[in-house]
Order: structure tokens, then sequence, then C-alpha cells
């Protein structure tokens, strides 16, 4: 005849005997399940006797209504495997005996989950998440394997997100950007590639992370191709920093974009080829060029730049007329438009949080590992972002500069013409110009 043995108690000797012969629990359940069986039934056994009005080895009162009917078996899914656990069974009162307790142990758990998946993305450790999630006694409720376990679900938010449907966004303004991470141990560092845009209703939109091997035409292309072929249509303007390989995959999957450059990296240029004592002088005066009321002013100011500098620093001169029709191109959108497109900061900030939870886990190596970081980071950094206000005016203005960039791009591609075909010398220069 079985004892009267608390489940809870026989869960306790069960840990015991796990303790006593190690091999064991190599073959039975591991000491995180037995510990969360152990504290689950605790909490039924406690939620009966509350019911009951007596504990279990206590006798009711005359007239009490109610018996301890043995036990059945429950089971709850959890990052560490299913756990078993007895459930206490009642009989004798008017009504059955619902536990509230069991209906809530999965919620609890799927919620425990979701909190370990939020803190490795913000930034912790496996062994901080793992050291955090305790309970009021000290007690692990989720050991690091389990941690590990449950953020493989960033990965499967990774691939959905990677795969997504694009032609929900009509995105006016595209940024590109890349970093160097060390996707492989051992090997050298490689670049991970981001995108992100602003749509025509403002807001702002994390669209891609991928790896490219490196900065080079192909893997931007294929980037590229990869956003068009998941229904991105032609942004009117793509920003992107001095990479060759972006800016000649850019002209290719982009021909009907204005093409701009990054102005914080090219002041980061030019401040490296300036002398200290004559930078502010000079950067004033590039930045006046840069941010002026309209393209045609803003050559005038370049011309003023050059004639000024040329001979003094020339290698600053150069790299400040290196590609300056594209470091001057968000002059041709709305004036209120103009600070947030310039530059392509937003991706360097969110790549500063990525840098500060990669120093954490300084061990992530593997391609998934690093993406699954990456992702969490700037996914979760995006839903704080506020988008820009596109007023009806400024609409119609994108909407004229949209036809306009049309049309530079048919006159670029339209096969050339002679006089005998009746163009007239006037429009052929015109399109020349352009």
């Amino acid at each position: 005849m079985r004892s009267r043995v608390l489940a809870s108690e026989r869960t306790s000797q069960r840990i015991e005997e796990l303790v006593n012969a190690f091999e064991a629990h190599r073959e039975g359940p591991s000491f995180q399940q037995l510990g969360l069986r152990k504290l689950i039934e605790e909490l039924l056994e406690a939620e009966v006797s509350e019911r009951l009005g007596r504990g279990y080895y206590e006798r009711g009162c005359e007239g009490s209504e109610g018996q301890r009917n043995g036990y059945r078996t429950g089971r709850l899914k959890t990052a560490e495997g299913a756990v078993e656990y007895g459930v206490p069974q009642v009989r004798g009162l008017g009504e059955p005996f619902r536990s509230r307790i069991r209906p809530e142990l999965g919620k609890r758990t799927e919620a425990l989950e979701d909190l370990a998946v939020e803190m490795y993305a913000r930034g912790l450790s496996t062994r901080d998440i793992e050291a955090a999630l305790c309970d009021d006694k000290g007690r692990s409720l989720l050991s690091r394997t389990a941690v590990s376990q449950v953020t493989e679900r960033l990965w499967e938010e990774y691939e959905a997100f990677a795969s997504r449907d694009l032609s929900e966004y009509e995105v006016a303004y595209l940024f590109t950007d890349g970093i160097a991470e060390r996707l492989h141990g051992g090997q050298r560092r490689e670049a991970v590639l981001c995108a992100w845009g602003i749509t025509t209703e403002g807001q702002k939109v994390l669209l891609h992370l991928s790896p490219g091997t490196k900065e080079d035409t192909e893997s931007c292309r294929a980037f590229f191709q990869d956003l068009k072929r998941r229904g991105l249509t032609d942004p009117l303007f793509v920003a992107t920093d001095g990479a060759a390989g972006l800016i000649r995959a850019v002209e290719e999957c982009f021909p009907r974009s204005a093409r701009g450059r990054c102005l914080a990296h090219r002041m980061r240029n030019l401040q490296s080829k300036v002398p200290d004592a004559d930078w502010p002088e000079f950067r004033e005066k590039a930045r006046a060029a840069y941010q002026a009321p309209s393209r045609e002013v803003a050559r005038m100011l370049r011309d003023v730049v050059v004639s000024e500098y040329e001979k003094r620093f020339p290698s600053a001169v150069k790299c400040f007329l290196d590609d300056f029709e594209a470091c001057i191109a968000h002059l041709r959108f709305p004036i209120a438009h103009r600070r947030v497109i310039r530059t392509t900061n937003l991706l360097e900030r969110l790549f500063g949080e990525e840098r500060r939870r990669m120093k954490i886990v300084a061990n992530a190596f593997g391609e998934r590992a690093v993406l699954k970081l990456m992702y969490a980071a700037l996914i979760r950094a995006s839903e704080s972002w506020r988008g820009i206000q596109i007023k009806p005016f400024e609409m119609k203005q994108l909407e004229a500069l949209g036809a306009e960039l049309d049309a530079e791009h048919r006159r670029r591609h339209e096969p050339t013409k002679t006089k005998s075909e009746g163009v007239s010398p006037s429009r052929k220069s015109s399109r020349n110009r352009t």
C-alpha cells in the first residue's frame, strides 16, 4: 500500500536521489524540470488546502465537506521541455473543484519566456538573464540553456522579417549602410547590410538586414534585388555612404531614384584632410554649400570653396568636389525633409546599439547567432522611431519630383536620335545637360 506522502515531497526525494546518484539525471528529468515541477505542485497543494480549510494531514471540522482523492498527472510545455506534475484531486464538494492556478501556468511560462527574449534583445547575456529570473528563494526559473533555446524564437522572427512582402510600403526615401561583423569565428569581419526607409505617409520602417560578405557591387546588388523582388518600388531618393559597391548597385537597381551621399560621412572625410586650426572655417563654408537653399546656389558656393582652398588644401578640395552632385541631391526635396534625408545617421545610431550588445555576447560567432542578435537590437530600436510629417503641399512636391525623375530616366535611356529623325538641336542639348 502506497504511503500518504505529498507529491512535492516525493519530488524532493527524487531530487535528492539525483544529487546522490549524478548519473541518474542524464536519463530522467533535468534538475530544472524537477525544480519547476516541485514549485507547481507546492502551489497546487496550497490551493487545495486553502479550499478545504485544512492541511494534508489535518482532520476537518465536523460538518466540513470535501476530501483529497489522490493525484492525476498534469503536463506543462516549457523551454526545458515537457514537465509532468501531480495534480491533487478533490471529491465530496457541492460542485467540481477547479483550480485557478492551472489555467495560468502556461500563460505565466509563456510570459516568462517572452521576458527572457526581451531581456536578451535589450542587451543582457544569458548568464544575466538566468540570474535575473529567480523566484523569491533565489531559485532560477530559466537556466542559461533554456534561455538560449527560448531566444531561438528571434531567428524565426528574423526569417519572417527577411522574407516578408514589402509592397505595402510606398517608400519615398531609402537609406542603406553596412557594418562589419565577425560572422564566423577565426575569420575576417564580413559586411551585414541594412536598409530602412521613410514612406510617403511619413512612417519610418526597417526594411531589410542581410549578410553581404562585403560592400562590393555584387553583394549590394543582390541585397537591393531582394528588396525589389519582395515588392519594393523605386524610391525617390536613396542615401548611402561612399562605398563604391553600394553606389554602383544603387545606380543599377534604382535608376529612377535620385542618389544622395551621407553628409555626416563626407564631413568626417573632409575633417581628416584639413588642419585642426583651419577646420572650423573650412567646415562652415563646406556646410554652407551642402545646405544651400538650392542646387544652383550650392554650385556657386562650391566654386568659392575651390577658389579659396584649392592651393592650400588640395586633397580636401578634391574630396569636397568628389560626387558633389550626390552630396546636394537632397536640395531637390521639400525643405522640411532635407535635414532628415541628408545623412544615414539613424543607421549609425542603430549600429551603435547593436555593437553594445555584441560586446556583451562576445562569443556570438556564426551567421545565425550574429544576425539573431542584430535583428533583435535593430527591430526593437526601430519601434521607437518617430515619423516625419508630410503635408499635402509637400506630397504634391514629391509627386512632381517623381514625374521629373521618371522623365530624366527616359531621356537618359532613349535611343540617340539625329536631326533627320525630327529632333531639334535644342532638344538634344537639353537632354545632354540632364
